[in-house]
């Protein structure tokens, strides 16, 4: 079983209003990692995932492309403390 690593992401543009949170949601659990979404007061989307490096390599991936009415221009990526949740939701 591939070791699991948990990583904060935050993503920058045009990704309120936009369906992105939905998007990042259904992407994450069909990749089955867990963690959470959620969009910033200064217009961003932010979030914690959890699951193995491949899967998280292509979570980036469709971070950065996005539901078709977002504008992507960044998206980081960074370690951060293990999250158990086995889900993956929306939250305020």
């Amino acid at each position: 079983m591939a070791q699991k690593e948990t990583v904060y992401f935050c993503v920058s543009g045009r990704v309120q209003g936009v369906g992105f949170r939905a998007f990042v949601e259904k992407q994450a659990r069909r990749l089955k990692l867990g963690g959470y979404v959620r969009n910033t007061a200064d217009g961003r989307v932010e979030g914690v995932a959890c699951g193995s490096q491949t899967d998280l390599s292509e979570f980036k991936e469709q971070l950065e492309r996005g539901p078709s009415l977002a504008h992507v221009s960044a998206v980081t990526m960074q370690s951060a403390p293990p999250f158990d949740e086995p889900d993956f939701q929306i939250v305020p």
